[in-house]
């Protein structure tokens, strides 16, 4: 199967400030500007919905009462239930089931931007399975089999099912119940937040094709390199070129990823409960480190690949960095990858990395470590359940986050050699705001 995107879109024009423009303001989701290049949110998509309630409207079950009529995320036609997360019809529900079953690969001739409504639901594969994974459903509630069914009253759908009844003998079951409801709802917000809004799945890493990162391009005799100096006339001159050149490089193909990183953790349970304080300082604090659990799939002993398939080895990391903490970047992807977790494993874990209550500066340290333990919670399960054999897993992989943070505060201290060299670099708006870099003489001040 073709990935519906290689790459994490460009950030928008409009993105200079992660406070303005990502986190949650006044307890609910802005729309945002990203908004516009996330995988549910392409104008192709936002272009479709009128045509999609417009047909919907026009379904051939017309003899159904229009107070009644619930319409499939995915086509429009008449849901038939709550089906891997999404309310849905049983042709979409079927479909996505095989899909994931088979492992089928499709493709689309018209450049993944089909429109997807009952009518032609059945003529491009690739753009209806596109638009399922978009919508929310789950592969991991098809490959786990059926999960107990969230609270309609949260998703405001089917609200005319009746609430079961329970006796007092049954208040302990109940009670159990309403817990295990609570933790497969996490997984599964979790889950659709990872795949929608991570350029690292196992769908987009699946066949993507590798490339070099551009040389330094020559500076030509009596021309000036973009920075301004001559062509380098020392060893360590030319050295210095380079460094610059690669941070320029890797900045670039890393901004992607703070746009996507900043929707995820609006979706995560309990993020939009804090301050915008607060969740100012996760992001910031924990970018770095829940980008390199994302990348981490795709680093060799050699060379550390981009979500765009650009790889910079592991020579050219020791250059901008320093060997020592290149080796400990190394050796923390190849342990992590050994656990060889799946998305939403992966998910719940960069979700728990986000929620790190001894943040400096975090004042909420309470309702943090609250919204941790319920995510805690739900990687045990989807860990128990997927890795029965290894009783181990989940403790060995909490260990890592200590891990984790100390490479976070080794990175921090790396970015002093920015903050000292930011007039000689030319850093995307938006890396240099999540890593609080000058971008002009008033930053410095």
């Amino acid at each position: 199967m073709e990935p519906s995107s290689s790459s994490p879109s460009p950030p928008s024009p409009a993105v200079t400030s992660v406070k303005q423009e990502a986190l949650c303001q006044s307890g609910s989701e802005p729309s945002s500007p990203l908004e516009a290049s996330s995988p549910g949110g392409s104008v192709g998509t936002q272009s479709s919905r009128s045509a999609e309630q417009h047909y919907a409207a026009a379904d051939s079950n017309s003899s159904t009462p229009t107070k009644s009529f619930v319409p499939c995320k995915v086509c429009g036609d008449k849901a038939s239930g709550y089906h891997y997360g999404v309310t849905s019809c049983e042709g979409c529900k079927g479909f996505f089931r095989r899909s994931i079953q088979k492992q089928i690969e499709y493709r689309c001739l018209r450049d993944g931007k089909c429109l997807v409504i009952r009518l032609n639901r059945n003529r491009c594969q690739y753009c209806r399975f596109k638009k399922c994974l978009a919508v929310g459903m789950s592969r991991d509630s098809v490959r786990y089999g059926r999960v107990p069914k969230r609270s309609r009253e949260r998703s405001g759908e089917d609200s005319a099912a009746p609430a079961p009844r329970v006796s007092s003998s049954d208040t302990e079951q109940s009670d159990a119940e309403t817990k295990q409801l609570a933790v497969y709802d996490v997984i599964l917000t979790v889950s659709q937040a990872f795949h929608a809004n991570c350029g690292y799945t196992e769908e987009q890493t699946r066949g993507l094709v590798r490339k070099p990162l551009q040389a330094q391009p020559p500076v030509a005799a009596g021309s000036s390199s973009p920075e301004g100096p001559e062509v380098a006339s020392s060893t360590a001159e030319s050295l210095e070129q380079q460094r610059v050149w690669l941070w320029q490089q890797f900045a670039s193909r890393v901004t992607p990823s703070v746009q996507r990183v900043v929707e995820f953790a609006k979706r995560v349970p309990g993020f939009c409960d804090l301050s915008q304080d607060d969740q100012l300082i996760l992001i910031k604090v924990g970018f770095f480190e829940i980008w390199l659990g994302h990348v981490a799939r795709l680093t060799s002993d050699s060379s550390l690949t981009f979500a765009d398939g650009t790889y910079i080895t592991r020579q050219q990391m020791d250059l901008m960095y320093d060997p020592e903490f290149v080796s400990s970047l190394f050796h923390f992807a190849s342990t992590l990858n050994a656990f060889a977790l799946n998305d939403t494993e992966l998910g719940l874990f960069s979700a728990i990395v986000l929620l790190t209550a001894d943040r400096p500066g975090v004042t909420d340290l309470k309702t943090i470590e609250h919204h941790k333990d319920r995510l805690i919670d739900a990687l045990k399960v989807q860990v128990c359940r997927n890795h029965a054999s290894e009783p181990q897993m989940l403790a060995n992989l909490l260990l890592k986050l200590q891990e984790l943070k100390n490479l976070g505060a080794k990175h921090s201290a790396h970015l002093d050699w920015f903050r000292l060299n930011w007039a000689k670099l030319r850093l995307p708006p938006l890396f240099a705001e999540i890593f609080d870099i000058p971008k002009c003489e008033e930053d410095v001040q």
